[in-house]
């Protein structure tokens, strides 16, 4: 999906108002794109940047206390095409796909937060092409977490 449209949504949203979770894992190739996109995020938008790594599950109580109104994953996600390829789903699509490495579903995150506070959710989800142990992020991931990145920049700066 072209950058340009497929992060269309993100210009009608309040940056200060919207937090940013980065999901990965930095030692599984292209699995740490989420993770990336953090890096390339931070000190650059307006919006909080949250790296997650493999336990969102862990910053439920951070991004509650910051009362967002909306929330932004990113994560590596395989929906089967082709690698660096992007895509824009609601958290509950999570179980039609498979996640990365995280223990709890995208779904229960969302729960637990919804709980809490009101809030609408966003997933941007990056086809992962190699994922073992030790890889290297592949140049398509690579692209993708760049583009995505610059995007957010310039719309949530």
């Amino acid at each position: 999906m072209p950058p340009k449209q497929a992060l269309e949504f993100v210009k009608n949203i309040n940056p200060d108002k919207t937090v940013i979770v980065c999901i990965g894992n930095r030692l599984k190739g292209d699995d740490a794109a989420g993770c990336i996109v953090s890096d390339l995020l931070k000190d650059r938008i307006k919006s909080e940047v949250i790296d997650a790594g493999t336990t969102p599950e862990n910053f439920i109580g951070p991004v509650i206390k910051k009362t967002p109104q909306n929330i932004i994953i990113i994560d590596a996600v395989d929906f089967a095409a082709q690698p660096g390829t992007f895509k824009i789903f609601s958290p509950q699509e999570d179980q039609s796909f498979s996640i990365s490495t995280h223990s709890v579903s995208l779904t229960l995150f969302c729960d637990c937060i919804t709980s809490e506070i009101p809030c609408q959710f966003f997933l941007i989800g990056i086809q992962p092409g190699q994922t073992d142990f030790n890889c290297p992020l592949s140049k398509e991931v690579k692209d993708a977490v760049e583009k995505i990145s610059d995007k957010l920049v310039k719309i949530l700066s």
